[in-house]
């Protein structure tokens, strides 16, 4: 398990064990490849980050991670895994979160994209993440680097 602070200075523990905080997580944040490049969008608030979202009522986490990913670029999962999860004591609550790894089959124009202004691709993700001012703030800790080594196994 690892543990440290978020943007905001919340303390965060990570795991990569099987739900070790929550077998029924209310969040989810998916990292998503698309044709050898990362797929991202574009938070109307909170700037560029990978997909993600609540858990509805009566839906698994999985299937949030399917829906968010779909709403919120358009992108059809052809493979969804579970990399982690973790585990966040904020001024707010609690918020325990899902984090997959998802291929992509296709990307489809959608007339809406829900919180967002849809899909934006990078080849690779830039290496000043933390000060750069076009990455939400969910990109900025130690939940992407430490996620990301994981993905590197699916690449």
């Amino acid at each position: 398990m690892k543990t440290f602070y978020d943007y905001y200075h919340n303390p965060v523990r990570l795991s990569f064990e099987d739900h070790p905080f929550s077998e029924t997580p209310k969040h989810v944040w998916v990292i998503c490849r698309y044709k050898d490049q990362w797929l991202l969008t574009k938070h109307k608030d909170r700037g560029l980050e990978f997909p993600g979202g609540k858990v509805e009522e009566g839906e698994s986490a999985e299937d949030a991670a399917v829906r968010e990913v779909k709403e919120e670029t358009g992108a059809v999962i052809s493979y969804l895994s579970y990399i982690g999860q973790y585990h966040v004591e904020g001024k707010g609550g609690t918020v325990i979160k899902n984090v997959y790894f998802a291929m992509i089959d296709s990307i489809d124009d959608q007339d809406h994209y829900f919180e967002t202004h849809g899909p934006v691709l990078f080849r690779h993700l830039p290496r000043n993440l933390k000060s750069n001012d076009r990455f939400s703030f969910m990109m900025k800790d130690e939940v992407l680097p430490e996620c990301l080594k994981k993905v590197e196994k699916f690449n």
